[in-house]
């Protein structure tokens, strides 16, 4: 919502909820549309089964993202925390600018907390660890720092970029960390799902130490998890 709620103008074409997932911003997008076609885009069938029960697409398109291409120029072209698993950000991010229509906005959210401990620790003991696999420890999230965007798209729009750290209270299964639990699933699926199970055990006991140095936990089982989301929006 602080996405698209940064979104000002838009131009006549339709509204592309690019990475839709499973439709978590349907109505959202489905209220700002004024007459416009609101399109769902998402590479899982799974996750296009649950967007379509959300009732607010006009319709939804099953395609990867890197070869994706609109059918007619979008008035909004809006993608919230799905572009960061794509990489070549350099050719990825003019490609979406040169598809707005005239007026059209690209708008962005990307996860910024590769460098924060909770996601940066995963690589590192990865590598320490199991040094003759650091090869396979390929295809975690990433993005481009801020100045790298600014002189990638400024110079083609009307460019407004900021971040914002959410905190979050996280709570997990007993004998767990809750930071663990929260990055297992997303950031380090790749770097996990590269080990056998003893590996796997390995690297998670370790992790685990340095998380609760990193973000300690209360008596009540929860930690207050900082995380921080880069954002842009560029009109043309």
């Amino acid at each position: 919502m602080d996405l698209l709620n940064a979104v000002g103008q838009m131009g006549a074409g339709d509204i592309i909820d690019l990475g839709c997932g499973n439709g978590q911003m349907a109505g959202a997008l489905a209220a700002r549309a004024a007459g416009r076609q609101l399109i769902g885009v998402d590479a899982s069938p799974a996750m296009l089964d649950k967007a379509r029960q959300a009732k607010g697409y006009d319709s939804l398109q099953q395609a990867d993202i890197r070869d994706w291409h609109p059918r007619r120029a979008p008035g909004l072209i809006y993608s919230n925390a799905a572009l960061h698993w794509l990489g070549d950000h350099t050719k990825l991010m003019p490609r979406l600018v040169a598809m707005l229509g005239k007026g059209g906005t690209l708008a962005v959210q990307l996860p910024h907390q590769n460098n924060a401990p909770s996601h940066r620790v995963w690589l590192t003991l990865a590598e320490e660890l199991f040094p003759e696999q650091s090869a396979e420890q390929h295809g975690t999230p990433s993005v481009l720092t801020p100045i790298e965007y600014d002189e990638l798209l400024a110079s083609k729009g009307r460019f407004r970029m900021w971040e914002t750290e959410y905190y979050q209270r996280l709570t997990a299964e007993t004998g767990s960390h809750p930071v663990r639990r929260y990055t297992e699933s997303t950031y380090a699926r790749p770097i996990l799902t590269a080990l056998d199970s003893k590996r796997r055990a390995t690297l998670i006991k370790r992790y685990e130490e340095v998380m609760h140095s990193a973000y300690p936990v209360r008596a009540d089982g929860s930690v207050l998890f900082p995380f921080r989301r880069l954002f842009f929006t560029l009109t043309v």
